[in-house]
């Protein structure tokens, strides 16, 4: 193996030729297919941003994030969105200069060779199907309670996961031991209702071998129903995703307007109860609000006009995103005390009984719910099979993964492998444990593609109609913004920094902050010789720090992942490369 060879890259003029002339030969079918149909425009784009954006955030994990942060969590939401916005222009400028299907993989593949593309493609593949787990278990959970809310109740060892099931029974029968009845101790806040649900679900549950078969169905049926709309075509997907998000976004509009006359100002103090420690607590479910509006490169091969339509999409949605978010959060806040905002429904339990008792809006914000949560999951569906599409059209994938169906047009095989991949473990696995795996592969995504326009030349030809990241010299001022941001953190937050340098906490938790630290440090003195741009550096700098905060537990479970597909690579991948054994690569 010629090891200089992992860091070749693909030429741009090759990626561009390939998309424009891909044609496959399905042997199932016996028949030549041909490329996608380019149907969607700006506001198509835009309106899949927002579906991809608005889902679980909203209507679930803004809930804790803001239980954790206060009223202080907008602060979070806008650093967040300024951490994506600097993404979103670099992502934006390979949109422009590469628009093809394979978002931040084929990016990689431009500008820092073919191992961080591999790596960066296997990241994508488990921020997809990780993120689409979480929101199908989400989805599933509001449409059972929608179906309570009619009179419709499905069995509850058919509506959750294995786990939460037995964790359930685990606190419930603790009690019940203790000769507590089950109204004791419900009265008591001993237990929840949802572990109440979870011990009759352990109790009820049909027996196989000894084992409870708990399992979530509505989530396996969203996700079938999800996966066939996506398999028949692209302007199905897009009739279905613009008319959904319409509806929520009217939805969001009435919550706001409504909510506002609810509002006690008194709730909004203190702003940031936990300090600056617990708004950043809140990074894993405010980040995983954020990470669909990188699906929308993924469609580039279906866009009339990608190097126009989709920096513009992604600025749009990101920017809409972010209002509904601190709007949301603010009413949230101010109805209720955000202490008591932990909770899986956040909208519809502040206008219940516990907040501003309009339950006809509570109705509405279930149905609202049910449908924001579909459009995520058809977006990420969409996404997840055409960067497998790519990959495998780069020889990285078998060849059956870039197969197009010569009727409805899209990638027929990678959808349904990726429509299984998601279904089955919706049925077994507990939201808690996916959201944070899902951040930490986005945030590592973001930080490559920013690596990557720092590759560039910012004084290269600039061709016209392409998007370019502007260029701002970083050369003093990057070091400078590093240096006020440590003071700031010393004075706002000087006990937490004394803590980290101290004796105190688990070694392996500092271990992300050491390294961010570090590499701060070398990025300083390269910008310093080799003036970078700074935007992209705001962008690979936040998002690495946002990485630090999602603990260690997800960045062991991040590096198996990684070690698996990089095991997949060197067994399969290199040795079948359409680049293997190519001359003149860069390296």
């Amino acid at each position: 193996m010629n090891w200089k060879n992992l860091g070749r890259t693909k030429p741009i003029d090759m990626i561009l030729q390939e998309a424009e002339t891909h044609t496959t030969h399905n042997p199932e079918m016996n028949a030549v297919e041909t490329g996608m149909k380019r149907t969607l425009g700006v506001w198509d784009l835009t309106a899949m941003g927002i579906a991809a954006v608005i889902g679980a955030g909203i209507f679930s994990t803004v809930g804790t994030a803001a239980a954790q942060g206060g009223p202080g969590v907008v602060f979070l939401f806008i650093f967040t969105a300024i951490a994506c916005a600097f993404s979103a222009f670099c992502y934006a400028e390979f949109a422009s200069a590469i628009p093809v299907a394979g978002s931040a993989y084929t990016y990689a593949y431009a500008s820092l060779g073919e191992l961080l593309a591999w790596i960066i493609g296997w990241d994508l593949l488990m921020e997809y199907a990780i993120g689409n787990i979480a929101v199908a278990i989400s989805w599933a959970d509001y449409f059972t309670t929608l179906l309570d809310g009619y009179g419709i109740h499905i069995p509850r060892y058919l509506t959750m996961d294995l786990l939460t099931a037995s964790r359930g029974f685990g606190a419930v029968q603790e009690n019940l031991v203790k000769g507590l009845s089950m109204a004791d101790m419900t009265a008591k806040g001993l237990v929840t209702s949802a572990q109440v649900d979870a011990y009759s679900a352990w109790l009820n549950a049909p027996h196989l071998m000894g084992i409870p078969l708990v399992m979530n169905l509505p989530a396996l049926g969203v996700v079938i129903l999800v996966s066939w709309v996506v398999y028949i075509g692209i302007q199905e997907s897009k009739r279905v995703s613009n008319f959904m998000v319409i509806l929520k976004l009217i939805v969001l509009a009435l919550v706001i307007a409504v909510g506002a006359f609810y509002v006690k100002p008194a709730n909004w103090s203190p702003f940031a109860p936990h300090g600056v420690t617990g708004i950043l607590k809140g990074v894993s479910a405010v980040f995983f609000a954020y990470i669909g509006f990188d699906a929308i490169s993924t469609t580039a091969e279906e866009c009339k006009n990608p190097q126009r339509d989709l920096p513009r999409a992604m600025v749009y949605s990101l920017v809409i995103c972010t209002v509904l978010y601190i709007l949301v959060s603010l009413v949230l806040t101010g109805i209720v005390n955000s202490e008591h905002l932990a909770v899986g429904d956040p909208l519809a339990y502040v206008f219940g009984k516990d907040g501003a008792n309009v339950n006809w809006i509570s109705g509405i914000i279930a149905v609202s719910a049910v449908i924001a949560m579909f459009t995520v999951l058809l977006v990420f569906q969409l996404g997840q099979p055409r960067i497998w599409m790519v990959m495998s059209r780069d020889g990285l994938l078998p060849k059956i993964f870039s197969a197009i169906h010569p009727k409805y047009k899209t990638p027929w095989f990678s959808t349904i492998v990726a429509g299984v991949l998601v279904a089955v473990p919706s049925l077994f696995m507990n939201l808690t444990e996916v959201t944070d795996l899902s951040s930490i592969g986005t945030l590592c995504a973001f930080v490559l593609v920013c690596a990557g326009v720092l590759r560039f030349d910012p004084h290269r030809p600039k061709v016209p109609g392409r998007f370019y990241t502007p260029y701002i010299n970083g050369k003093y001022l990057f070091p400078a913004l590093v240096l006020i941001a440590g003071i700031l953190l010393l004075k706002f937050n000087g006990d937490g920094v004394s803590d980290y340098f101290s004796a105190k906490g688990d070694f392996k938790e500092k271990i992300p902050l050491a390294g961010f630290l570090l590499g701060i440090v070398y990025l300083c003195w390269l910008t310093f010789k080799r003036s970078f741009s700074l935007i992209p550096l705001l962008g690979l700098t936040s998002c690495a720090y946002l990485m630090t905060e999602l603990g260690w537990t997800n960045w062991a479970r991040f590096g198996i992942w990684l070690v698996v597909g990089l095991v997949i690579y060197f067994l399969y991948s290199y040795q079948h490369s359409k680049l293997s054994g190519a001359e003149g690569v860069k390296s």
